[in-house]
């Protein structure tokens, strides 16, 4: 899953990169790929952030975390 996730993203950086490159040729739906990729960036990036801290989050010896 993770794999689609990150060809989807590498595909619209790909677009979002040859808009800038060539603005001319730019498709009429450039703008809304513009915010799908950033969103989807962010979403992607965030959900690895909180994973890999729940992850290496320290527990204490009986397991009750910080409450």
């Amino acid at each position: 899953m993770r794999q689609a996730i990150v060809g989807v993203l590498i595909f619209l950086n790909a677009v979002v990169l040859l808009g800038q490159l060539w603005p001319a040729g730019a498709p009429p739906f450039a703008r809304g790929v513009n915010i799908a990729f950033l969103v989807g960036s962010l979403a992607f990036f965030v959900s690895v952030l909180l994973r890999e801290m729940t992850a290496s989050r320290p527990r204490d010896e009986a397991g009750e975390g910080d409450s």
